[in-house]
């Protein structure tokens, strides 16, 4: 199917790269920017046409917008291409708020059209194959669990990293879409959260490539969540900007009535799986990835959204999971404000296992 992308920045690239060399049923014709000269030189790389925002939402030749603008601007063009009937992916989060989000999947099930949203790490071959091992009742029933992502914030690489800290990121809404999608794939859908959540400071200082420049903080950057699962398991959630160094590493672990499971950093599609199983291992085993997308295959949610499409079934980042994950996140948020917990009224179904490439 033909694409249109919006959105020349950083994430672009892998998508671009990956839509030319790795899969056969994603052609990006034109691409857009506010920044036009942003889009000039993307369109040069990659041979492809640069136009405004505006008539690449209305070239009727574009049949999915691929959305790759910042996040306080998903809405804004999710809500534009379903109006001018085109199908749309998007980087996450899927939304800053709620209401906005409600309005995109209002408008995508009256033009029956389709809403995808990233991340699609999840789908690569360490999380479907951690994913397969607990269907398989390997680790027993999952009881508990942790997830950290802790690191001292983006101002010392990121060209731009000034949204990070405005409302719409932190460490919960640019990392955790990764972790709780992962957990919702594993686990199911999420009952109830509570979090205290505070930040180091209000101004960040940039360093490294942002030497000599401040960043407002309107966001918390530190977040500690509880996560309890629909299936009775309680996940312990740290996201963090506020840490400039620690040994959890970013990973997932889960523990069961029979064992445990190391998952790998779902920002990535692979990496090293590890599990204990008692009466089977003496101490964590290696477990063995047969599955395909174990390299950088972002897009393949967007490729997985086009076979869908074509052969009248779901896809996997569909608009259910996105705006339950949404809500989870939106819940922690509030959790943290006003000290209680909060029930999580969404709902979705974990995605068919993957294990076939497009």
């Amino acid at each position: 199917m033909k694409v249109g992308l919006v959105g020349c920045g950083n994430i672009s690239q892998i998508y671009l790269q990956n839509a030319a060399t790795m899969f056969r049923n994603i052609e990006i014709i034109k691409c857009a920017d506010l920044k036009k000269d942003a889009a000039q030189k993307c369109a040069e790389k990659w041979g492809i046409e640069a136009v405004s925002i505006d008539n690449l939402l209305a070239d009727k030749e574009i049949e999915i917008v691929l959305n790759l603008t910042t996040p306080q601007s998903h809405v804004e063009i999710d809500l534009a291409a379903l109006q001018f009937s085109k199908h749309v992916y998007a980087e996450k989060p899927f939304a800053i708020d709620m209401e906005s989000a409600a309005k995109v999947i209002k408008l995508a099930e009256e033009k029956k059209l389709r809403v995808g949203s990233a991340p699609d790490t999840f789908l690569g071959s360490a999380h479907q194959t951690c994913r397969k091992m607990i269907d398989s009742n390997l680790i027993g029933k999952v009881m508990s669990g942790v997830a950290f992502m802790m690191c001292p914030g983006h101002e010392s690489w990121h060209p731009s990293p000034g949204f990070y800290y405005l409302q719409g990121g932190g460490p919960l809404f640019d990392m955790g879409p990764y972790y709780i999608t992962a957990l919702v794939n594993m686990l199911g859908k999420v009952k109830r959260v509570c979090a205290i959540n505070n930040r180091a400071t209000n101004l960040r200082q940039g360093y490294g490539v942002n030497e000599n420049k401040t960043f407002p903080v309107e966001v918390d950057t530190h977040v500690s969540a509880i996560l309890e699962f629909e299936n009775s398991a309680v996940v312990n959630l740290i996201c963090s900007f506020d840490v400039q160094k620690h040994s959890n590493y970013r990973e997932i672990e889960l523990y069961g009535t029979e064992g445990s499971l190391h998952v790998p950093d779902p920002n990535n599609f692979g990496g090293e799986i590890r599990f204990f199983k008692k009466g089977l291992t003496k101490n964590w085993a290696d477990a063995q990835d047969s599955l395909p997308y174990n390299t950088n295959s972002r897009a393949l949610g967007l490729a997985d959204m086009i076979d869908a499409i074509e052969n009248n079934r779901e896809h996997r980042c569909n608009g259910k999971i996105a705006y339950h994950v949404l809500e989870v996140m939106c819940g922690i948020i509030e959790s943290g404000k006003c000290g209680r917990s909060i029930d999580i009224q969404s709902s979705c179904s974990r995605p068919e296992v993957l294990d076939k490439k497009f």
